[in-house]
């Protein structure tokens, strides 16, 4: 709002509050009580900025949305940002095509350190604040302290790969395949190897630890997506992908699509959190992406 004052153009509010707790906040938490481990920032560039955001917009008679977002679009396809580092187009695989093909991001071609200098040099009066960070929802508060509220922790036993009981957790749910910390073992000692969590059962509130984090036969990982969404002419074949943001790329290959559904091999043993979203690339660009619906280790 500030910045619209000094540069004296219009400044419309949209209270989109309560949408973002029905398709955003709400499903998530959701998700999380399951075992899931969902994205919300990906939900909310679907369902809010590029979703009722987006129509009201062009409700309004606009020809084109801009936003802030660190990416780049041409003739409806999505590509990464000039700035590496900041980089948001994991969050955007959802934007539907057709919105692509209207969108403007003005920051894209640019560096952080470029913009910071533009809003220097045109006096803006948020030129020098701090980057966001997190989940926007929660503002002050902990991802750990909102789940602990809205889930609630509920301590549980550890198993190790025999089926014995060998310490405690805070909750199931609160764990992700290949975690190695956040749980208390019966015998644990600064020497002892670390254990990774392979596996955890959210109706009986149990996750098993393993010293190794993978079979050791493992070489592949095939994932199966759902609400899968494509950005762009694409077809089955060699790519990379990504399941966390900033995430060093994986060798990958689209297997097969069909319908909102795909299968991708990544070419190494990962444990990948279901409900989280799977980003796949090629070069510079965006192919799109899908919610991963079940992940297996492959020999």
């Amino acid at each position: 709002m500030r910045v619209a004052a000094h540069l004296d153009i219009p400044f419309i509010e949209v209270d989109l509050s309560r949408e973002y707790e029905r398709e955003v906040f709400r499903p998530s938490i959701d998700e999380w009580k399951r075992g899931l481990t969902p994205n919300p920032d990906t939900l909310c560039n679907e369902k809010i900025k590029f979703g009722v955001f987006y129509d009201f917009c062009m409700s309004q008679g606009a020809d084109v949305v801009a936003t802030g977002h660190y990416a780049q679009a041409q003739d409806g396809q999505l590509f990464i940002s000039a700035d590496k580092n900041k980089d948001q187009s994991y969050f955007l695989w959802a934007v539907p095509e057709t919105h692509v093909k209207k969108v403007m991001f003005p920051v894209g071609n640019l560096t952080k350190p470029e913009v910071r200098a533009l809003a220097e040099r045109f006096n803006l009066p948020n030129a020098a604040r701090h980057d966001s960070q997190g989940l926007c929802f929660l503002g002050d508060i902990s991802i750990d302290d909102m789940l602990a509220r809205e889930v609630g922790h509920a301590q549980g036993d550890v198993f190790d790969e025999d089926g014995s009981v060998i310490g405690t957790h805070e909750g199931a749910a609160f764990y992700t395949l290949g975690q190695r910390h956040g749980f208390s073992l019966s015998h644990d000692s600064p020497d002892a190897k670390p254990q990774y969590v392979i596996a955890k059962d959210i109706a009986r509130n149990t996750i098993t630890v393993s010293q190794y984090k993978f079979p050791r036969d493992a070489k592949k990982t095939r994932i199966g997506l759902m609400h899968a969404n494509w950005i762009g002419e694409v077809g089955a074949g060699a790519c990379e992908a990504r399941y966390r943001y900033r995430q060093e790329l994986i060798p990958a290959a689209i297997i097969s699509k069909e319908g909102d559904g795909a299968e991708v091999d990544l070419e190494a043993p990962q444990y990948v959190p279901l409900g989280q979203s799977l980003v796949l690339y090629e070069g510079d660009r965006c192919l799109g992406g899908g919610v991963i619906e079940s992940a297996t280790l492959l020999s």
